[in-house]
């Protein structure tokens, strides 16, 4: 078990992308699909065995030079949905966002949080994946609306409020629109198009081995039919005449599994 220190997904090189041909953009009245119910309760039930807790305190062992002596695991699961590539390339009814984990906070009795994602392994099991520094995904579920979920736009550490209507961003280390301002959910579409619609697995960016995260497929959990990815949209790493931007974000460190 390694520990691999990056700002959340990475420090990243961001340049303004060329727009593709246009293709018909996601409808606004589209959502996500939630989690049921036994999906949540099974991924809490997962984050408090005992190796999920062991990887918990490889984390604190890890990241925080701390050895708790007792870890306390949230009895909360938090879905965690992350950039859709079909709604990225504009495909009509593609929701915005895709379940890529259910977080649940882990508490050292020192006080240190950290979290645990939970992802799905077949149909209605779930595993303990990975583990993060920090508790950002309950602090930032907090602040949503009822009727909204977390969504992450990994490329710039972007977090957003996700309803059928738009996003509002809440946080974001390279952040494209104001934080708080309301972006219509097609305008949204407009903006990710332009930023990451060519470098999306198969394009000439991938092939030419761009900075950027690699698609990793997960099974749907059990017949919710839920959409679960983890987005493969890459970055451009800016050359010539374009427009570099560097983030330097807060560093989460990943115990991964």
């Amino acid at each position: 078990m390694n520990t691999t220190c990056r700002k959340f997904a990475g420090c990243l090189a961001v340049a303004f992308a060329t727009l593709l041909p246009a293709t018909p953009p996601a409808t606004a009245s589209e959502g996500v699909a939630p989690p049921s119910a036994d999906d949540l309760a099974a991924a809490v039930r997962v984050a408090g065995q005992p190796d999920a807790i062991g990887l918990a305190r490889s984390n604190f062992r890890q990241v925080d030079r701390i050895e708790p002596r007792r870890i306390t695991m949230g009895d909360r699961g938090i879905p965690v949905y992350t950039l859709n590539p079909d709604f990225v390339r504009g495909i009509a009814g593609a929701p915005a966002g895709v379940l890529s984990s259910i977080a649940v906070t882990a508490t050292a009795d020192s006080g240190r949080k950290a979290t645990l994602q939970a992802m799905p392994d077949g149909p209605g099991k779930w595993v303990a994946a990975s583990v993060f520094s920090g508790n950002d995904e309950e602090t930032l579920s907090a602040r949503l609306k009822p009727g909204s979920v977390l969504l992450n736009e990994p490329q710039i550490n972007g977090w957003y409020e996700l309803d059928p209507g738009g996003v509002v961003l809440l946080r974001a280390s390279l952040p494209q629109s104001p934080v708080g301002a309301f972006v219509p959910l097609a305008e949204y579409q407009r903006q990710v198009r332009g930023r990451y619609a060519d470098k999306l697995p198969g394009s000439d960016y991938q092939r030419d081995r761009g900075i950027g995260f690699t698609q990793q497929a997960v099974p749907p959990p059990g017949d919710s039919g839920l959409p679960v990815a983890i987005v493969a949209g890459l970055i451009a790493a800016g050359a010539g005449a374009g427009v570099v931007l560097v983030a330097m974000w807060r560093k989460r460190r990943l115990t991964p599994r």
